[in-house]
């Protein structure tokens, strides 16, 4: 199978991020309001779109948000490919830091990408999160 990285439309990251994250909630709920505003990039595995991620730049930082691959393609690697990807991006671009708002739960799979917790932690939906950084 071949596996692409593209950039995409937000449009087109809306029915992962739904699916993945937030399935009982109404698709609205995933939307972001500055959505027009960032970078999206999705895998694409066979020409079917398998993991999704949007990356926020802002000064000499980016945000990556929404990062999901469909239930199916999880623990195979591909969200992982496109992760570094997006790491890559940001080095590219002589950013000084990239950073997420992890769950709790994922604070593991963030680790081996060189991410660190920090002390900031919230709750949303039900769910606990954690800042996680990586300073370049």
């Amino acid at each position: 199978m071949n596996s692409k990285i593209i950039q995409i439309t937000s449009k087109e990251t809306l029915p992962i991020r739904h699916q993945v994250m937030w399935p009982t909630k109404p698709l609205d709920y995933v939307k972001l309001n500055n959505d027009n505003e960032g970078l999206h990039y999705g895998l694409f595995l066979d020409n079917t779109l398998i993991s999704i991620v949007s990356l926020f730049i802002k000064d000499e930082e980016a945000q990556f948000r929404k990062f999901a691959t469909l239930e199916n393609y999880q623990g195979k690697g591909y969200g992982s490919l496109l992760l570094n990807e997006i790491i890559q991006v940001a080095g590219k671009k002589s950013l000084k830091r990239i950073w997420c708002n992890a769950r709790t739960n994922k604070m593991d799979y963030y680790k081996k990408f060189g991410m660190v917790v920090t002390d900031s932690t919230f709750r949303k939906g039900g769910l606990d999160y954690v800042i996680m950084e990586r300073i370049f």
